[in-house]
């Protein structure tokens, strides 16, 4: 399914959504239909409910089990029961199977509606009460006439059951010996985009204890806006972008305007087109790297690699220094 995906033009700020439903059983007994999506990119495909194995010792409640699917051993999770309410049962019931941060995981839903295509401007940042009511797990909020729909932040879903995933402790592991870090690194400035205040904030200290100098934005839009006022400052003071920022770090999936649409912009702008773009994003596989690579991103890196992260902006301010 993932490659219907391939048919949006890269750095147009299109994306598509696939929707489906989680039948609720809420604590009085009443059954509440929650509409929710991911983006198609990160499908591979949708099955009826298999048969499971348990398994001997759960790390996570949700985790109901595993299944085979063509000689590949998949956990099955409860989106539902990850919630922390119970799933109606029903014999529509579908399971999406999808790959992200180099992880194939299967999610049991009460059923798939369809398919939306969009642009990222139409899809809204979720506010401080959504995200404290489904525990920073919603990315978007899109708005229909007869409905809202929830974009789920599958990564922290994946996140919280498989401590192997967990960005906060890669993050422990880059220190001095991960990155023996740049002679007058408080000179080189990078301006990070990623809309998860979580992870732009890892990114950012993680940078920060090794010296360089950070600029945080939550939006490829507010990155993209930060951009030109440095644009304009620059032109001012007749002095290169250069003095102003030396590299931007952008995830893909943002509300208003995505990753891929601004390194289109960084890439096709005469001034700014010299800063070397990072995208750091779950979506960046072998099947879909090349959309990256024709908005012109300078490099790739799978979350939650913060390693490895590191040391390519360490490798990439070393080069502006002939070392």
């Amino acid at each position: 399914m993932s490659q219907t995906n391939i048919l949006l033009e890269s750095g147009s700020n299109e994306l598509e959504i696939i929707e489906f439903i989680i039948d609720e059983v809420m604590p009085d007994g009443t059954v509440y239909q929650g509409f929710y999506g991911m983006n198609v990119a990160k499908v591979l495909e949708i099955i009826r409910r298999p048969v499971i194995t348990g398994v001997p010792s759960k790390h996570h409640a949700a985790v109901l089990g595993t299944f085979n699917l063509r000689g590949r051993v998949l956990p099955l999770v409860d989106l539902a029961r990850w919630f922390g309410k119970g799933l109606v049962e029903n014999d529509g019931q579908k399971v999406i199977v999808s790959e992200f941060s180099g992880v194939v995981t299967a999610f049991l839903v009460s059923g798939v509606n369809r398919i939306h295509r969009l642009n990222w401007n139409q899809v809204e940042a979720p506010g401080r009460h959504v995200q404290t009511y489904s525990n920073d797990s919603i990315t978007g909020v899109i708005r229909f006439e007869d409905r809202i729909l929830f974009i789920l932040d599958m990564e922290r879903i994946i996140t919280s059951m498989d401590g192997n995933l967990n960005m906060s402790k890669l993050a422990e592991k880059v220190g001095d010996e991960e990155d023996p870090g740049v002679p007058d690194a408080k000179d080189f400035h990078v301006l990070i985009a990623d809309d998860s205040s979580s992870i732009r904030n890892m990114i950012a200290a993680t940078l920060e204890r090794v010296g360089y100098r950070v600029t945080r934005t939550a939006s490829g839009k507010e990155a993209w806006d930060v951009l030109c006022i440095w644009k304009r400052e620059a032109e001012e003071e007749h002095v290169d972008i250069a003095e102003k920022v030396q590299l931007v770090i952008s995830d893909i999936e943002m509300p208003e305007m995505d990753g891929h649409a601004l390194t289109r912009h960084i890439k096709t702008d005469p001034v700014l087109q010299k800063i070397p773009v990072v995208l750091f994003s779950s979506l960046i596989t072998d099947a879909l790297r090349h959309k990256g690579e024709s908005v012109g991103a300078d490099d790739q890196i799978s979350k939650p690699d913060l390693p490895t992260l590191t040391r390519r902006v360490r490798s990439f301010i070393a080069s502006k220094l002939g070392r």
